[in-house]
C-alpha cells in the first residue's frame, strides 16, 4: 500500500509561484511512477505532470509546460510540482497520484492506483 499526502496549497496573485509537495510512505519500487492532476470546478480531473521514479522521466501536459516542474527526491519519499507564472486558469484541485507498471499512458488518471487528498490552488488576476 502506498499512502499520499500533498501540501502547499493555497491563494495565490498571477505571475506568482508555488511548490507543492507530496510525501510518499509505502511500498514504492523502480517501476514506480508519480502523477500529478488537476480538478477546476465543473470540469474532469486532467493532468498536469508525471516523472518516474528511478530514471526522473518527467512528462508534462500542454498547458503547463515550460511553466511547471515536476521532480522527486526519492532519499525523502517526496515528489514536488514547482509552479511558476500562474494563471487564474490554473485555479484547481491539485491531486498527486501513484502507480506501478503500466502499459498505459501516464496521462490517464484510470492507471493511478494511489490518490492523495488533493489540495486546493486558487490564483486570482
Amino acid at each position: 500500500q502506498v499512502q499520499l499526502v500533498e501540501s502547499g496549497g493555497g491563494f495565490f496573485q498571477a505571475g506568482g509561484s508555488l511548490r507543492l509537495s507530496c510525501a510518499v510512505s509505502g511500498r514504492t519500487g523502480s517501476s514506480y511512477a508519480m502523477g500529478w492532476f488537476r480538478q477546476a470546478p465543473g470540469k474532469e480531473r486532467a493532468f498536469v505532470a508525471a516523472i518516474t521514479w528511478s530514471g526522473g522521466t518527467t512528462y508534462y501536459a500542454d498547458s503547463v509546460k515550460g511553466r511547471f516542474t515536476v521532480s522527486r527526491d526519492s532519499a525523502k519519499n517526496m515528489v514536488y510540482l514547482q509552479m511558476n507564472s500562474l494563471k487564474p486558469e490554473d485555479t484547481a484541485v491539485y491531486s498527486c497520484a501513484g502507480r506501478y507498471y503500466s502499459v498505459a499512458s501516464y496521462y490517464t488518471p484510470q492507471s493511478y492506483a494511489y490518490w492523495g487528498q488533493g489540495t486546493q490552488v486558487t490564483v486570482s488576476s
